[in-house]
């Protein structure tokens, strides 16, 4: 076997190495249509125990990701070339301010408070637009501020309307879709007495402002008005409502469930009224006291609102202007005013209080039926719509409202707190929602499985005298809710 001289060996390595040098020099300055043939080159003068084909593939992906890096590192430099550019225009710009130098004397000041004071109208700004959004986020899952306390269940159909007793005792009454009004204790969830006069859905229920009389409005096209006489059941032990039992199940698979074990089948029932009010032509859908408790007032869907005599049921005033059917009515706590309002988009204010002269006042700010307008203690007036916002109007300046609050779905019949001024908000969605009157959102009501409403949500009332409850809901769920809502918290998380 022949040996390979000492020259010769030298002579073959440093052949080679000019060899790996010259494909070096190839790869760098080739093209890249080149690259993959030459790396193929570099590849075949190694030991490689892959098959050709699998190489060549290896070769040709990195060779797209070796482009994807440059042209990357390409746009990165170009990139880094224009901060440079305007770091340096900046920096020109902020050198000289008319021909002076900023950091230099007087003018450093001045241009250290202009910025001091952009800096300030943006934080302000940016505080500004979101902090209704801020205030939403604190206030919807707080179960410490709202708190379901008690479900009253025993109607058939859904419930239109709830309204809180004046006088002691303190009860709830309620007015459902199965042609019947209930009266409840607030207490023990318990039905007292069921009114069953009507031949029609019962649309509204409203408490004398101080006996013990009701007015409810039907689709019999009549009004009612009947005594009532209720004993309070001693208090029970609250259950925990928060305990998962077999009502956890969504109601709408309950729908047909049977309510006759329930206690409102074995409460006293009324069957006759002691006054009928019935000159309408259509249904009545809502009814209210006058101040003092002499005179009601009733919105039909004959597009008349009639004021009544108590004592002798005869009509004394016929209430006409509107263009469609009235959803709602509502009368002033102390003053002989009426605000009804109306699928024609607007809501009307009708004054009593001179005997001689009755005025009246359109309000036109909604763009679809105006479900619902109520008055507050002081000089305004709510409205909710079908057009997913509530507006707060004053009496004094009627031409536009002094706050809007834009919602996600259609609101319903509201109601305003007396003392705090809170507006109760129930809309289609099933949500009940609170504002306070500039329109800042304060709350959601909780709502799950096992909490809250599972239909749309139709009422909501305020009592600031029940211990227990001081905000109530209802709905087509069949059920209404009384909720503990935990006024100072709510207004501290604000």
């Amino acid at each position: 076997m022949p040996v390979e001289s000492g020259s010769s060996a030298a002579a073959r390595q440093a052949k080679q190495k000019r060899k790996s040098h010259s494909l070096s020099i190839r790869r760098t300055n080739s093209t890249e249509q080149d690259r993959p043939s030459m790396q193929r080159d570099v590849l075949e003068g190694q030991d490689s125990k892959l098959p050709v084909s699998v190489r060549n593939n290896l070769l040709d992906l990195f060779g797209q990701i070796e482009r994807e890096f440059e042209n990357l590192y390409i746009e990165n430099l170009e990139l880094r070339r224009e901060i440079d550019t305007l770091n340096e225009r900046l920096a020109a710009e902020g050198q000289t301010i008319d021909g002076g130098d900023l950091s230099k004397g007087p003018l450093k000041a001045k241009a250290s408070h202009s910025t001091s004071q952009l800096s300030q109208k943006l934080k302000t700004t940016y505080k500004a637009s979101t902090s209704k959004i801020v205030s939403s986020f604190k206030a919807t899952t707080s179960r410490a501020v709202c708190q379901l306390v008690k479900e009253y269940v025993g109607h058939r159909d859904g419930i239109w309307d709830l309204s809180i007793a004046r006088t002691q005792p303190i009860i709830l009454g309620t007015a459902s879709a199965d042609h019947n009004a209930m009266l409840w204790s607030i207490e023990t969830g318990k039905c007292l007495l069921k009114y069953v006069g009507h031949a029609g859905s019962v649309n509204s229920i409203k408490f004398h402002p101080t006996e013990q009389m009701a007015l409810t409005a039907s689709g019999d096209q009549t009004a009612h008005i009947w005594r009532f006489m209720v004993q309070l059941p001693t208090p029970q032990p609250v259950a925990d409502i928060s305990a998962p039992n077999e009502d956890d199940v969504d109601f709408s698979d309950k729908d047909e469930a049977d309510v006759d074990a329930e206690g409102p089948n074995e409460c006293p029932s009324i069957r006759v009224a002691s006054s009928t009010l019935k000159s309408h032509q259509g249904v009545v859908i809502a009814a209210d006291w006058l101040v003092g408790g002499k005179q009601v007032v009733t919105a039909s869907w004959d597009r008349a609102a009639n004021l009544y005599d108590v004592e002798t049921s005869e009509l004394v005033h016929s209430l006409t202007g509107h263009d469609q059917e009235l959803t709602h009515c509502c009368t002033h706590p102390t003053q002989r005013l009426v605000v009804t309002s109306s699928r024609d988009t607007t809501f009307r204010l009708w004054d009593f209080r001179d005997p001689s002269i009755h005025s009246v006042n359109v309000f036109q700010g909604h763009t679809d039926t105006v479900t619902s307008a109520v008055f507050t203690v002081g000089d305004n007036v709510v409205s909710g719509s079908d057009d997913r916002t509530v507006k707060v109007w004053d009496l004094k300046n009627m031409r536009s409202p002094i706050a809007t609050i834009r919602t996600d779905s259609a609101i319903n019949r509201i109601s305003v707190s007396v003392s705090q001024r809170i507006i109760a908000l129930p809309h289609d969605n099933r949500q009940v929602r609170l504002f306070d009157m500039s329109g800042v959102r304060l709350a959601r009501l909780p709502r799950s499985n096992r909490q809250g409403h599972r239909r749309m949500v139709c009422c909501s009332a305020w009592s600031e005298d029940s211990p227990s409850c001081n905000l109530f809901t209802c709905g087509f769920d069949r059920q209404a809710i009384g909720w503990n809502i935990n006024i100072p918290a709510l207004l501290q998380e604000k």
